[in-house]
């Protein structure tokens, strides 16, 4: 489904699973380092045997070698304790009990807490993956996590919305593990099956954005998001503009045609490169100008739309879209939400909700 990316069905154990992005190193990392901190312990202990091979004794042959040395300390440190090679001098028994016996806990440790930890990866990412859904209300849910699916994502973070209130569904595990790199949690699975939707918590969110490949699949997609969220707000994008009104057909709110849509900005830029470059700022959230939605204020109401703070460019009143200069919004009521231009700021990275589809 990610644009640039062949479409390749992911093996039957890697479907359908949640990926959520990982805080602290994985657990292979942590099992190498533990076993390298054991290791050093373990030399640490043959290196004190071997330095005062003088002081003890094997019942064997009396003197104690290398792998003596090496045999000692692999005992010893495993508690297993055979009584074959003993230390014999007050100086072996001294370091016994104040250098090798902590050595011998610390061994121990290490060794049970890389157990642990090992068994309880997979209880804490069941708790983490609970956590997860059960705080997880009103997420924004892209499908497809190409070139147009990444822009959306930055679009609504530098808009103001949170990382974790977006979830990434793509059948490539590749992608999703570059998803979760980038810190956003991930669904490996075809969006056009409900279970995966379900999985994505789709049934709570309160918008998908569908970013797939083939418009064949966005139409997929978009009845099984809507037969799951009847209120779901479903922003599709497409590349023939003869596919838009099936979408729509299918319940998606708005859908844009990726394609004609390039090719309006290639020609607006060949016409008036300034008027290009302006329409290229305002798409591009978070920089220069922001073309946002907001509702009308109580000072507002009953006013112009020239006389607000921002340039109005559109008022959305019920499910009409009026422009500024429309006879009908000359007047401006407190229901009415506006569309307007104003220069990015911190200010200005307020997410506006959208309203509930009826």
């Amino acid at each position: 489904m990610s644009e640039g990316m062949k479409d390749i069905s992911p093996p039957e154990e890697q479907q359908h699973r949640v990926l959520l992005p990982e805080p602290v190193a994985g657990p292979l990392r942590q099992v190498l380092r533990r076993l390298a901190a054991a290791m050093l312990v373990l030399l640490a202990v043959v290196l004190l045997v071997y330095l005062e091979r003088e002081s003890y004794t094997d019942n064997a042959d009396g003197e104690v070698s290398l792998l003596d040395a090496f045999y000692y300390a692999t005992v010893t440190l495993s508690t297993t304790g055979y009584g074959d090679i003993t230390p014999v001098t007050d100086g072996a028994r001294l370091v016994n009990v104040l250098v090798i016996t902590p050595l011998r806990v610390l061994f121990l440790i290490i060794l049970i807490g890389t157990t642990l930890e090992v068994l309880a990866e997979r209880t804490r990412e069941q708790i983490r993956l609970a956590r997860w859904r059960y705080s997880l209300r009103d997420h924004t849910v892209i499908v497809g996590f190409g070139t147009k699916g990444r822009s959306a994502a930055e679009t609504l973070i530098s808009s103001g919305t949170s990382q974790d209130r977006i979830v990434i569904v793509d059948p490539s595990r590749k992608v999703i593990d570059a998803a979760n790199a980038d810190g956003y949690t991930g669904v490996i699975g075809d969006a056009t099956r409900s279970d995966v939707l379900l999985k994505a918590e789709a049934q709570r969110a309160a918008q998908v954005v569908i970013a797939t490949q083939r418009d064949d699949t966005a139409v997929l997609v978009t009845l099984t998001a809507r037969q799951l969220n009847r209120n779901l707000r479903i922003v599709a994008a497409v590349r023939e503009e003869e596919n838009a009104p099936l979408l729509r057909q299918s319940g998606a709110d708005s859908v844009i045609t990726s394609a004609s849509a390039a090719g309006r900005l290639l020609g607006m830029s060949m016409l008036s490169p300034s008027a290009g470059a302006v329409m290229e700022d305002l798409i591009h959230q978070g920089t220069g100008l922001n073309l946002t939605e907001r509702p009308v204020t109580k000072a507002e109401a009953g006013r112009s739309p020239r006389e607000c703070k921002d340039l109005v460019v559109s008022v959305l009143r019920g499910h009409r879209v009026l422009g500024f200069d429309d006879p009908e919004a000359a007047t401006l009521e407190l229901t009415d939400r506006l569309v307007v231009i104003r220069r990015a700021s911190p200010s200005s990275t307020t997410v506006i909700p959208q309203e509930p589809r009826r």
